[in-house]
Protein backbone atom coordinates (compact mmCIF):
# COMPACT_ATOMS: atom_id res chain seq x y z
CA UNK A 1 0.00 0.00 0.00
CA UNK A 2 1.14 3.48 -1.17
CA UNK A 3 -0.74 7.28 0.54
CA UNK A 4 -3.59 5.02 1.03
CA UNK A 5 -4.05 2.88 -2.16
CA UNK A 6 -3.29 -0.73 -1.91
CA UNK A 7 -0.84 -1.86 -5.05
CA UNK A 8 0.24 -5.19 -5.90
CA UNK A 9 4.16 -4.51 -6.21
CA UNK A 10 6.03 -7.93 -6.01
CA UNK A 11 8.34 -8.13 -3.04
CA UNK A 12 11.78 -6.18 -3.57
CA UNK A 13 14.21 -9.20 -4.76
CA UNK A 14 17.75 -9.42 -3.26
CA UNK A 15 20.23 -7.32 -4.93
CA UNK A 16 23.03 -10.42 -6.27
CA UNK A 17 26.52 -10.12 -4.67
CA UNK A 18 29.05 -9.58 -7.51
CA UNK A 19 32.21 -11.57 -6.47
CA UNK A 20 35.21 -10.54 -8.12
CA UNK A 21 37.57 -13.66 -9.11
CA UNK A 22 40.00 -14.41 -5.65
CA UNK A 23 43.34 -12.63 -5.36
CA UNK A 24 46.21 -14.60 -7.45
CA UNK A 25 50.13 -13.66 -7.50
CA UNK A 26 52.07 -15.14 -10.35
CA UNK A 27 55.55 -16.25 -9.08
CA UNK A 28 58.04 -15.89 -11.56
CA UNK A 29 60.54 -18.57 -11.24
CA UNK A 30 63.34 -15.67 -12.52
CA UNK A 31 62.04 -13.42 -9.53
CA UNK A 32 62.52 -16.26 -7.03
CA UNK A 33 65.89 -16.68 -8.19
CA UNK A 34 66.91 -13.48 -8.97
CA UNK A 35 65.43 -12.84 -4.72
CA UNK A 36 68.16 -16.00 -3.78
CA UNK A 37 70.81 -13.89 -5.56
CA UNK A 38 70.09 -11.27 -3.86
CA UNK A 39 70.26 -12.42 -0.38
CA UNK A 40 73.35 -14.61 -0.89
CA UNK A 41 75.14 -11.43 -2.23
CA UNK A 42 73.72 -9.97 1.56
CA UNK A 43 74.85 -12.93 2.97
CA UNK A 44 78.65 -12.43 1.48
CA UNK A 45 78.85 -8.57 2.12
CA UNK A 46 78.06 -8.81 5.67
CA UNK A 47 79.81 -12.44 6.45
CA UNK A 48 82.73 -11.14 5.57
CA UNK A 49 82.70 -8.33 8.30
CA UNK A 50 82.24 -11.39 10.49
CA UNK A 51 84.82 -13.83 9.58
CA UNK A 52 87.16 -11.54 7.75
CA UNK A 53 88.73 -14.43 5.77
CA UNK A 54 87.16 -14.54 2.12
CA UNK A 55 88.20 -17.99 1.97
CA UNK A 56 87.27 -19.36 5.46
CA UNK A 57 83.77 -17.51 4.31
CA UNK A 58 83.71 -19.04 0.58
CA UNK A 59 83.79 -22.39 2.94
CA UNK A 60 81.40 -21.77 5.29
CA UNK A 61 79.05 -20.81 2.25
CA UNK A 62 79.48 -23.80 -0.37
CA UNK A 63 78.69 -26.10 3.57
CA UNK A 64 75.21 -24.29 3.86
CA UNK A 65 74.46 -24.66 -0.34
CA UNK A 66 75.62 -28.03 -0.31
CA UNK A 67 73.19 -28.73 3.05
CA UNK A 68 70.30 -26.47 1.42
CA UNK A 69 70.69 -28.47 -1.80
CA UNK A 70 69.81 -31.18 -0.14
CA UNK A 71 66.40 -30.14 0.80
CA UNK A 72 65.99 -28.51 -2.43
CA UNK A 73 66.41 -32.03 -4.28
CA UNK A 74 64.08 -33.95 -2.21
CA UNK A 75 61.77 -30.80 -1.65
CA UNK A 76 61.75 -30.62 -6.09
CA UNK A 77 61.54 -35.03 -6.23
CA UNK A 78 58.48 -34.68 -4.03
CA UNK A 79 56.78 -31.49 -6.35
CA UNK A 80 56.95 -29.02 -3.84
CA UNK A 81 55.95 -25.79 -5.65
CA UNK A 82 57.51 -22.18 -5.81
CA UNK A 83 60.66 -23.54 -4.60
CA UNK A 84 64.28 -21.16 -3.90
CA UNK A 85 66.81 -20.84 -1.86
CA UNK A 86 66.80 -18.10 0.69
CA UNK A 87 69.88 -16.42 2.65
CA UNK A 88 70.02 -15.13 5.81
CA UNK A 89 72.73 -12.63 6.84
CA UNK A 90 74.99 -13.75 9.69
CA UNK A 91 72.32 -16.90 10.29
CA UNK A 92 72.34 -19.18 7.13
CA UNK A 93 69.59 -20.27 4.35
CA UNK A 94 66.52 -22.23 3.79
CA UNK A 95 64.33 -23.52 1.28
CA UNK A 96 61.34 -22.15 0.40
CA UNK A 97 58.49 -24.08 -1.06
CA UNK A 98 54.62 -24.80 -0.63
CA UNK A 99 52.60 -28.85 -1.10
CA UNK A 100 49.01 -28.80 0.89
CA UNK A 101 50.04 -32.85 1.07
CA UNK A 102 52.66 -33.67 2.74
CA UNK A 103 53.60 -37.51 4.52
CA UNK A 104 55.70 -38.10 7.37
CA UNK A 105 57.75 -39.95 5.39
CA UNK A 106 58.21 -37.04 2.66
CA UNK A 107 59.10 -34.67 6.19
CA UNK A 108 61.77 -37.23 7.08
CA UNK A 109 63.01 -37.53 3.88
CA UNK A 110 63.76 -33.79 3.04
CA UNK A 111 64.86 -32.89 6.56
CA UNK A 112 67.38 -35.50 6.33
CA UNK A 113 68.71 -34.79 3.04
CA UNK A 114 70.14 -31.36 4.24
CA UNK A 115 72.44 -32.28 6.88
CA UNK A 116 73.05 -36.15 5.96
CA UNK A 117 75.04 -35.89 3.13
CA UNK A 118 77.30 -32.90 4.51
CA UNK A 119 78.16 -35.37 7.58
CA UNK A 120 78.51 -38.16 4.93
CA UNK A 121 80.91 -35.87 3.10
CA UNK A 122 82.79 -34.69 6.02
CA UNK A 123 83.04 -38.92 7.29
CA UNK A 124 84.59 -39.28 2.65
CA UNK A 125 87.20 -35.91 3.62
CA UNK A 126 88.23 -37.42 7.34
CA UNK A 127 89.41 -40.74 5.91
CA UNK A 128 91.12 -38.47 2.70
CA UNK A 129 93.11 -36.68 5.14
CA UNK A 130 93.80 -39.96 7.14
CA UNK A 131 94.94 -41.87 3.73
CA UNK A 132 96.80 -38.66 2.35
CA UNK A 133 98.72 -38.18 5.42
CA UNK A 134 97.33 -33.77 4.90
CA UNK A 135 96.01 -32.65 2.62
CA UNK A 136 95.48 -28.44 1.90
CA UNK A 137 92.66 -26.64 -0.35
CA UNK A 138 93.28 -23.31 -0.14
CA UNK A 139 95.75 -23.28 2.97
CA UNK A 140 92.52 -25.05 4.90
CA UNK A 141 93.38 -28.93 5.60
CA UNK A 142 91.14 -31.07 4.66
CA UNK A 143 90.86 -32.58 7.98
CA UNK A 144 89.20 -28.89 9.11
CA UNK A 145 87.03 -29.07 6.08
CA UNK A 146 85.65 -32.70 7.39
CA UNK A 147 85.14 -30.98 11.05
CA UNK A 148 83.30 -28.54 9.69
CA UNK A 149 81.23 -30.30 7.52
CA UNK A 150 79.99 -32.44 10.34
CA UNK A 151 79.80 -29.77 12.82
CA UNK A 152 77.62 -27.53 10.88
CA UNK A 153 75.33 -30.24 9.93
CA UNK A 154 74.96 -31.62 13.22
CA UNK A 155 74.00 -28.22 14.87
CA UNK A 156 71.28 -28.84 12.85
CA UNK A 157 70.48 -32.15 13.78
CA UNK A 158 70.15 -30.71 17.14
CA UNK A 159 66.22 -31.59 18.22
CA UNK A 160 65.64 -27.57 18.55
CA UNK A 161 63.05 -25.85 16.79
CA UNK A 162 63.77 -24.53 14.10
CA UNK A 163 67.03 -26.78 13.11
CA UNK A 164 66.18 -30.14 11.08
CA UNK A 165 66.45 -32.01 14.30
CA UNK A 166 63.83 -30.03 15.84
CA UNK A 167 61.32 -30.30 13.42
CA UNK A 168 62.00 -33.81 12.68
CA UNK A 169 60.99 -34.24 16.21
CA UNK A 170 57.79 -32.09 16.11
CA UNK A 171 56.88 -33.98 12.60
CA UNK A 172 57.39 -37.15 13.11
CA UNK A 173 57.96 -37.70 17.30
CA UNK A 174 55.22 -35.32 18.71
CA UNK A 175 52.00 -33.67 16.92
CA UNK A 176 53.00 -30.43 15.55
CA UNK A 177 49.53 -29.24 15.99
CA UNK A 178 48.51 -29.96 19.65
CA UNK A 179 49.99 -28.19 22.68
CA UNK A 180 52.69 -30.49 23.11
CA UNK A 181 54.04 -29.94 19.38
CA UNK A 182 53.63 -26.14 20.35
CA UNK A 183 55.09 -26.79 23.80
CA UNK A 184 58.01 -28.03 22.30
CA UNK A 185 58.38 -24.76 19.93
CA UNK A 186 58.37 -22.39 22.75
CA UNK A 187 61.00 -24.23 24.74
CA UNK A 188 63.09 -23.94 21.85
CA UNK A 189 62.79 -20.12 21.56
CA UNK A 190 63.54 -20.00 25.47
CA UNK A 191 66.62 -21.80 24.74
CA UNK A 192 67.86 -19.76 21.69
CA UNK A 193 67.30 -16.30 23.70
CA UNK A 194 69.37 -18.21 26.07
CA UNK A 195 72.01 -19.45 23.88
CA UNK A 196 72.01 -16.54 22.17
CA UNK A 197 72.26 -14.16 25.25
CA UNK A 198 75.14 -16.46 26.41
CA UNK A 199 77.59 -16.57 23.60
CA UNK A 200 76.41 -12.72 22.66
CA UNK A 201 75.45 -13.05 19.06
CA UNK A 202 72.44 -11.09 19.62
CA UNK A 203 71.21 -11.07 15.78
CA UNK A 204 70.13 -15.07 16.58
CA UNK A 205 67.16 -13.38 19.17
CA UNK A 206 65.62 -12.97 15.20
CA UNK A 207 64.83 -16.45 15.50
CA UNK A 208 63.20 -16.72 18.86
CA UNK A 209 61.56 -13.44 18.50
CA UNK A 210 59.72 -14.72 15.04
CA UNK A 211 58.93 -18.26 16.42
CA UNK A 212 56.90 -16.59 19.56
CA UNK A 213 55.44 -14.10 17.44
CA UNK A 214 53.97 -16.77 15.13
CA UNK A 215 52.84 -19.01 18.51
CA UNK A 216 50.60 -16.01 19.30
CA UNK A 217 49.23 -14.82 16.01
CA UNK A 218 48.25 -18.87 15.54
CA UNK A 219 46.33 -18.58 18.79
CA UNK A 220 44.37 -15.39 16.85
CA UNK A 221 43.93 -17.49 13.76
CA UNK A 222 42.38 -20.10 15.23
CA UNK A 223 39.52 -18.06 16.86
CA UNK A 224 39.36 -16.64 13.09
CA UNK A 225 39.31 -19.66 12.01
CA UNK A 226 36.27 -20.96 14.31
CA UNK A 227 34.49 -18.27 13.18
CA UNK A 228 35.12 -18.90 9.22
CA UNK A 229 33.95 -22.87 9.51
CA UNK A 230 31.05 -21.44 12.23
CA UNK A 231 30.08 -19.58 8.61
CA UNK A 232 29.64 -22.64 6.64
CA UNK A 233 33.16 -22.32 5.02
CA UNK A 234 35.01 -25.25 3.77
CA UNK A 235 38.50 -24.80 5.19
CA UNK A 236 39.53 -28.60 3.99
CA UNK A 237 39.65 -27.61 0.29
CA UNK A 238 43.00 -26.08 -1.83
CA UNK A 239 43.47 -22.57 -3.17
CA UNK A 240 43.04 -23.17 -6.20
CA UNK A 241 39.74 -25.09 -5.76
CA UNK A 242 38.31 -22.33 -3.37
CA UNK A 243 35.18 -20.88 -4.68
CA UNK A 244 35.42 -16.91 -5.36
CA UNK A 245 32.36 -16.47 -3.14
CA UNK A 246 34.34 -18.23 -0.46
CA UNK A 247 37.42 -16.40 -0.68
CA UNK A 248 35.82 -12.95 -0.49
CA UNK A 249 34.06 -14.20 2.75
CA UNK A 250 36.72 -15.62 4.47
CA UNK A 251 38.77 -12.03 3.83
CA UNK A 252 35.27 -10.21 5.28
CA UNK A 253 35.82 -11.90 8.21
CA UNK A 254 39.65 -11.24 8.52
CA UNK A 255 39.07 -7.36 7.78
CA UNK A 256 37.01 -7.78 10.73
CA UNK A 257 38.80 -9.74 13.19
CA UNK A 258 42.09 -9.73 12.53
CA UNK A 259 44.49 -6.62 14.00
CA UNK A 260 46.69 -6.71 10.84
CA UNK A 261 43.69 -5.90 8.45
CA UNK A 262 41.03 -3.73 10.47
CA UNK A 263 42.01 -0.56 8.43
CA UNK A 264 40.84 -2.20 4.98
CA UNK A 265 37.17 -2.01 4.28
CA UNK A 266 35.38 -5.11 3.69
CA UNK A 267 32.21 -5.03 1.06
CA UNK A 268 29.99 -5.13 -0.63
CA UNK A 269 31.35 -3.76 -3.36
CA UNK A 270 34.63 -5.75 -3.20
CA UNK A 271 37.23 -4.47 -4.37
CA UNK A 272 41.41 -5.60 -4.22
CA UNK A 273 43.49 -3.48 -1.52
CA UNK A 274 47.08 -2.93 -2.40
CA UNK A 275 47.46 -4.92 0.48
CA UNK A 276 46.12 -7.99 -1.09
CA UNK A 277 49.07 -10.51 -1.42
CA UNK A 278 49.08 -10.57 2.62
CA UNK A 279 45.23 -11.20 2.81
CA UNK A 280 45.67 -13.96 0.37
CA UNK A 281 49.04 -15.29 2.31
CA UNK A 282 46.34 -15.28 5.38
CA UNK A 283 43.42 -16.54 3.68
CA UNK A 284 45.87 -19.47 2.37
CA UNK A 285 47.78 -20.35 6.23
CA UNK A 286 43.73 -20.72 7.34
CA UNK A 287 43.31 -23.74 4.83
CA UNK A 288 43.94 -27.32 6.38
CA UNK A 289 46.94 -28.86 5.64
CA UNK A 290 47.18 -32.76 5.09
CA UNK A 291 49.93 -34.42 7.31
CA UNK A 292 49.63 -37.93 6.19
CA UNK A 293 50.87 -39.85 9.17
CA UNK A 294 52.73 -42.83 7.56
CA UNK A 295 55.36 -43.68 9.63
CA UNK A 296 54.89 -47.03 12.21
CA UNK A 297 56.56 -47.64 14.74
CA UNK A 298 59.38 -49.48 13.02
CA UNK A 299 59.94 -46.76 10.64
CA UNK A 300 60.23 -44.23 13.68
CA UNK A 301 62.71 -46.88 15.75
CA UNK A 302 64.83 -46.63 11.94
CA UNK A 303 64.88 -42.57 11.70
CA UNK A 304 65.81 -42.14 15.03
CA UNK A 305 68.84 -44.94 14.53
CA UNK A 306 69.97 -42.74 11.67
CA UNK A 307 69.45 -39.13 13.69
CA UNK A 308 71.44 -40.87 16.89
CA UNK A 309 73.94 -42.17 14.19
CA UNK A 310 74.59 -39.07 12.41
CA UNK A 311 74.84 -37.20 16.29
CA UNK A 312 77.60 -39.91 16.94
CA UNK A 313 79.78 -39.44 13.86
CA UNK A 314 82.36 -37.76 15.26
CA UNK A 315 82.96 -39.98 18.42
CA UNK A 316 82.32 -43.37 16.13
CA UNK A 317 85.05 -41.60 14.18
CA UNK A 318 87.48 -41.02 17.25
CA UNK A 319 88.26 -37.43 15.92
CA UNK A 320 90.83 -35.52 18.22
CA UNK A 321 88.05 -32.86 18.85
CA UNK A 322 90.22 -29.87 18.38
CA UNK A 323 88.31 -28.26 15.37
CA UNK A 324 85.17 -28.43 17.92
CA UNK A 325 87.59 -26.90 20.80
CA UNK A 326 88.93 -24.13 18.74
CA UNK A 327 84.87 -22.82 17.52
CA UNK A 328 83.95 -22.77 21.16
CA UNK A 329 81.54 -26.32 21.05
Amino acid sequence: MKNGIETNDPPQQPVPVEYPPKFHKYQDPANIWMRSLLSLALYLVLGYYLFHSFTFLLLITAIIIFHELGHFIAMKFYRYKDLGIFFIPLLGAYVSGTKREVSQKESAVILLAGPLPGILLGILFFWLDRVTGGYYIADISLEDISELLIILNLINLLPIYPLDGGQLLNRIFLDEENWIGKGFVFLSAVFLCWVAIKISIYPLLIFPALMLFRLFAENKMDVIEKKIEAAGINLDISYEDMPDEHYWKIREILVQEHPSFKDIPGGPPYEYNPREEKIMSAIQNLLHRHLIQDVSVVGKIFILLIWVGALAAPWLLQMDMEFFRKIGF
